[in-house]
């Protein structure tokens, strides 16, 4: 196996376990906020077996990585009934902004391991560098204010009282979208991950 593989395997397990991590999140804080629903469906365990999606933790992030193209992938979604929250509008919204928040948080540790033990052999300079790069692109990636993403949470927010029900009833359909700026927005997403790049090896002090 060449160390090319080696690594790609590497950052595929760094990109699921934080996608676990994210969607774990929005469950705890789903509970912290009045809805146990995660909790009842067994969704806030860490095992990784009961969060794969096939297409969004397995294919896609796949063909991503054999692409050279930036990675994106999702697990299943952590369940949410927001007419539970205590507060429902406001609490969909830290809900949705526990995911990214996680993701930051783990930036952050990376951040903090990098300057502590300055690695300098392979292996854990490269696991601690994508450990941070994956889960900044996963947090900013997930904050576009686009329906299902997290960013979206905001938007939403504001909608009308009038029109909020009718929203939510055709949000679990507007993953195509996604989908599809993945696909049709390589160049912007490349432009954007490489920016990303650049700006997180200036923060650490490497590349």
């Amino acid at each position: 196996m060449s160390l090319q593989t080696e690594l790609e395997i590497a950052q595929y397990g760094i990109l699921f376990g934080s996608i676990i991590l994210h969607e774990v999140s929005h469950g705890w804080s789903a509970l912290a906020l009045g809805d146990d629903t995660a909790k009842k469906a067994g969704r806030l365990s860490l095992n990784p077996l009961v969060h794969i999606d096939p297409i969004g933790t397995v294919v896609l992030p796949a063909l991503l990585i054999i692409a050279g193209a930036p990675v994106f992938g999702w697990a299943k979604p952590v369940p949410v009934n927001v007419s539970r929250l205590r507060h429902p509008r406001n609490g969909a919204v830290l809900t949705a902004l526990a995911g990214p928040a996680m993701n930051l948080v783990l930036v952050g540790i990376a951040w903090l391991l990098l300057r502590i033990l300055q690695p300098e052999t392979f292996w854990p300079l490269q696991l601690l560098f994508f450990l941070g790069l994956i889960n900044l692109w996963l947090a900013i990636f997930n904050l576009l204010p686009l329906p299902p993403l997290d960013g979206s949470s905001v938007v939403e927010r504001f909608l009308p009282e009038r029109w909020y029900g009718a929203y939510l009833s055709i949000r679990p359909y507007t993953l195509v979208v996604v989908i599809a700026f993945v696909f049709l927005g390589q160049h912007l997403l490349t432009s954007g991950f490489n920016a990303i790049a650049n700006f997180w090896q200036n923060i650490i002090g490497y590349g």
